[in-house]
Parts: C-alpha cells; sequence; structure tokens
C-alpha cells in the first residue's frame, strides 16, 4: 500500500503523523512511504532521516494526498486541505467531528473513508489513541494555568502553591478521566488545593486513594459546580463523551461568579467546549478575557511539545496503522473491532450517530460492527 504523511496545517500544529522510525517498518514491509518535505522538522525529523528510514520525500503536499491510498496526519483538514479529500482515500487522524460541521459535510462530499484516532476503542471501553495527548494535555493545563494567573497579564497575580502565611490557589478539575489525572498530578506538585469534580464515583473514589487524599473529590451536580467555582483561581474543564459535543456543564454565570483574574483552561474545546464562554482559540491566539475571566482554549494544546508528542502518539497509532497497510481498510476493519469503532465516514455516508444528531446528517450504520 501506499501510505503517506503531510506537514500539518492547523495554526501552531508541529506534530506528525509517521516517524522515521515507523516508516523503515513500513518500508521493510514492502509497502511505499511518502512523506511531504519538512512534515517532521518541528518534531525532531529531517528529510534525510525520513529518506534512510526509506520514504519517498514529496515537495508537494496535493501529491503526497493523491498518490496515498491512506494518509496519515495528526489533526483535521483544515480548509486548504479540502480539495485533497477524495474518494480512493483513507484519511486516519484526530476529526472531532461534532465540532466540525463544514470538514464533515467535506468529508461525505468526497466519498473519503475517515477514521478518527479518538474513536479507537476496547473492548473495555477504554481509548488507546486519545490517552496519550490526554496525559499532555493534562499535564499542559495545570502548566498553563498555572501561568496565566501570573503578571503581566489578565490573571490575578497568584501562585497556586501559595508561601507560608498564605493560603494556596483553589483549582477546580471538572472531569476525572486522563486529562483529570494528569493535571491533579502536576497541580499537587506545585501545592495547590485541587477539587475533582465528575458524576463518575468510582472514578472519583479510585482518584481520592491514589493520590491519598491530598485531593478533594466532589460528584459534579449544577449547583456542586456552581458552589465550587465561586472563587475559584482556576478551572480545567476535560469533559469527554466520545464522538459526541462536549456537554456545556459550565455556565455564564458559574464563569462570571469565579471573579475578575481567575483562569479557565478548557480541554474539551476540541469537541466544542465545556463553558457557555468557551470558544475556540489557537497557539498563535490563545487567550481571551470574558466575563472578567481568562479563558485559554487552543484545540490542539499538545502541538506546543511535538517532539514528545509525535513520539507518544505515533507509539499507539502505529500498530493500526500497520494493519491498514498490510490488511486494506475493509479487511483491517473486519479484522479489529476496535479500529472499525473508529469510523467517521464511508462510500459519501455519516456513520457517527452522534454527529448526525448535533448536525442533523441522515447516518448510516457502520457496516463493520
Amino acid at each position: 500500500m501506499r501510505v503517506g504523511t503531510v506537514r500539518e496545517r492547523k495554526d501552531g500544529e508541529a506534530r506528525v503523523g509517521l516517524t522515521p522510525e515507523g516508516v523503515f517498518v513500513l518500508a521493510s514491509e514492502g509497502h511505499h512511504v511518502l512523506v511531504e518535505s519538512g512534515a517532521g522538522l518541528a518534531s525532531g525529523h529531517d528529510d534525510a532521516a525520513y529518506e534512510t528510514a526509506g520514504a519517498e520525500i514529496v515537495a508537494d503536499a496535493g501529491k503526497v494526498w493523491d498518490r496515498s491510498g491512506l494518509l496519515v496526519k495528526v489533526k483535521e483538514p483544515v480548509e486548504s486541505e479540502y480539495p485533497y479529500l477524495r474518494h480512493t482515500g483513507t484519511l486516519f487522524t484526530y476529526l472531532h467531528l461534532a465540532a466540525e460541521r463544514e470538514l464533515t459535510e467535506e468529508l461525505l462530499k468526497s466519498g473519503c473513508t475517515s477514521l478518527a484516532y479518538e474513536l479507537v476503542r476496547r473492548p473495555d471501553g477504554s481509548l488507546p489513541l486519545l490517552a496519550p495527548m490526554s496525559q499532555v494535555a493534562g499535564r499542559m493545563a495545570a502548566e498553563i494555568g498555572a501561568h496565566l494567573l501570573k503578571h503581566p497579564g489578565p490573571g490575578r497575580g497568584k501562585l497556586l502553591g501559595g508561601v507560608a502565611g498564605v493560603p494556596p490557589g483553589k483549582v477546580v478539575i471538572v472531569g476525572s478521566g486522563t486529562v483529570a489525572t494528569a493535571a491533579a498530578r502536576v497541580l499537587m506538585g506545585l501545592d495547590a488545593r485541587v477539587i475533582v469534580m465528575s458524576q463518575d464515583f468510582p472514578r472519583l473514589a479510585y482518584l481520592q486513594e491514589s493520590f491519598g487524599g491530598r485531593i478533594a473529590t466532589r460528584v459534579s451536580s449544577p449547583q456542586a459546580l456552581a458552589e465550587e467555582l465561586r472563587g475559584a483561581d482556576l478551572a480545567i474543564l476535560s469533559v469527554l463523551v466520545p464522538g459526541a459535543a462536549a456537554p456545556k456543564v459550565v455556565t455564564r454565570q458559574m464563569v462570571r461568579s469565579m471573579g475578575t483574574g481567575a483562569v479557565i483552561v478548557d480541554v474539551s474545546i476540541d469537541q466544542g467546549g465545556a463553558s457557555e464562554t468557551s470558544r475556540p482559540t489557537s497557539h498563535s491566539e490563545p487567550t481571551y478575557v470574558d466575563e472578567g475571566v481568562l479563558h485559554y482554549c487552543v484545540t490542539n494544546m499538545p502541538g506546543a511539545v511535538p517532539a514528545t508528542s509525535t513520539q507518544a502518539l505515533t507509539s499507539a497509532t502505529f500498530p493500526y496503522v500497520e494493519a491498514i497497510a498490510e490488511h486494506g481498510i475493509e479487511e483491517a476493519l473486519r479484522r479489529d473491532r476496535s479500529l472499525a469503532e473508529a469510523l467517521s465516514t464511508y462510500k459519501g455516508q455519516l456513520v457517527r450517530g452522534p454527529v448526525a444528531e448535533e448536525f442533523g446528517i441522515p447516518a448510516a450504520a457502520n457496516p463493520f460492527l
């Protein structure tokens, strides 16, 4: 099979879909790998490394798309890439379609077969291709939130850990999954006062025990959220409904109650955001102020640390890339239900029910489930 990867066009996105190590394995197995020139530079991989591994370096991204049976990316195609979508190709990348109506329509128009990293789901319910980037985003959310509270800037000038005689700052983490766990671990190291809120009581119990009681936990409800967010210094939002838009669990009034100079880091923004005040931002313009609260809502946070993120991501995605290359897309989907769960568009039809409900677009049944 011809497998290709291109330089990412999304603002601030510096990760790459394939590393030279992956190219070497694919080439050794007889596949032809095409890499757009410069695709891996920001992740620490130059063209020479890819060429040595067995890739063909191609100057024109459009030619990589056109010649590849499987196109491996990191983030969803942006508008300038829509013309490259075609019915004979398979796209494997993060998609987050519930927040991307225009992209959804373009994928359907093209007839492209698309699979979303974030929807690969194992029988135990875990999301193996989302987890490594959630770890990165969770750690970053804590670091970024602590930084944005400082001056100069609109943050309230507070040190999260406090000092002798001055109490630590309060952080509310909404969600209890991988992002929340990673964020809580960093925040504990900063000596912040942390409360994790979720409707998943067993998970809260697990976190309470794992962190030795150094964090507080509370079952989430509208009233409980309102109480805990009032006066909070930092809120990290990590609400996930796989394949669907994030629910707006934080109201505008709750945001206002945090007070001037507080910070929200909305990691759920890939799926539309978990606050009524959240809107997507980019690495070049990452923040804005609404209701007096500083918001950070970058839709590709791990792109800021590409050397780390690329290695973590490709280690998780490569076995699936290898399976598709070896068996072809349809046979690979038949063989692996986890991969079939990620099918988003197929033969011009949408096969994701939550996305269909979000946009009012008809959906077909997934033929591989």
